[in-house]
């Protein structure tokens, strides 16, 4: 072989090994790529998947209502004197409630309100004392509707919520003292935009009014039905209220004796007398 001819060949067989090499470094730069890709793929899979895991734990079923709030709110009338809560199932799952079956010889007093709600404190302080008096001689009934109006002004807390669930709880499993609970709240309302009171806190008010039940502290502390104050909050605001000529609820408290909305002074106990006396109660 001459030393052309020898020369040749070893440029032909350098380029032979550059051009293998060339090819090995393309294929091994694909296979990077491709693990790369599957890689943000599997890692993305992995965000969206812990991300829906997140939500479905933080979205409450709305499960159940308490029992005796067949209608959304709690109905106590008078019994020998004495105010007592009147017994009903609790709304199922997916149901809706059913309104209450007024007696028009009374008064029917129906009252939506927010524990958070300021104006619903001064109702609750100038006029329940004497609303308790007419249920207990039997002149009235009074129907009391939790809802969470205010979760806004609680910075993120959704103290209305936690309040109106904490109040149901005492309704399902302690009813004869929800009333008393209901005036501890007011007593005890927190300001407006401030987180509120713990759901520790609520539990151990919850006690101190009676309820003596074992299982309301974790029902209230579970917020076992904070999916139900929603529930029932979206049905106010939306729809006609039940034994009224309302369309919906538009502010708190509402007040309604008979079908007929209050709308004179929340302090004035005179004036809301004759408002009863008026709409057909023996106040």
């Amino acid at each position: 072989m001459s030393d052309n001819q020898g020369k040749k060949a070893r440029r032909d067989e350098a380029r032979e090994r550059a051009r293998v090499a060339r090819e090995k470094e393309k294929a091994r730069r694909r296979r990077n790529r491709t693990l790369t890709i599957s890689g943000i793929i599997v890692g993305g899979l992995a965000v969206v998947s812990a991300i829906v895991l997140i939500v479905a734990n933080s979205v409450q079923p709305a499960g159940p209502g308490p029992a005796n709030m067949a209608s959304d709110g709690i109905l106590l009338h008078g019994v020998d004197g004495k105010i007592e809560p009147v017994a009903t199932k609790a709304i199922p799952e997916g149901g809706q409630p059913t309104p209450t079956k007024q007696d028009d010889s009374v008064a029917n007093i129906t009252v939506y309100s927010d524990y958070m709600c300021p104006y619903c404190n001064q109702f609750e302080t100038a006029q329940m004392s004497q609303i308790q008096q007419w249920v207990k001689d039997g002149s009235a009934t009074l129907e009391l509707h939790p809802f969470n109006l205010l979760d806004r002004v609680s910075q993120g807390s959704k103290y209305s919520t936690r309040s109106a669930a904490a109040a149901a709880c005492v309704a399902n499993y302690d009813p004869d003292a929800f009333l008393a609970y209901n005036t501890s709240l007011y007593e005890n309302q927190p300001s407006e935009n401030t987180t509120g009171l713990s759901n520790d806190k609520l539990a151990s008010l919850a006690a101190a009014a009676g309820a003596t039940n074992e299982k309301v502290a974790s029902c209230i502390t579970d917020q076992r039905f904070a999916g139900w104050v929603g529930d029932a909050t979206n049905r106010v605001l939306n729809d006609k209220l039940p034994n009224s000529s309302l369309d919906k609820l538009t502010g708190t408290p509402t007040v309604i004796v008979n079908g007929k909305q209050y709308d004179g002074s929340l302090t004035d106990t005179n004036a809301f007398s004759a408002f009863v006396l008026q709409n057909g109660g023996k106040a």
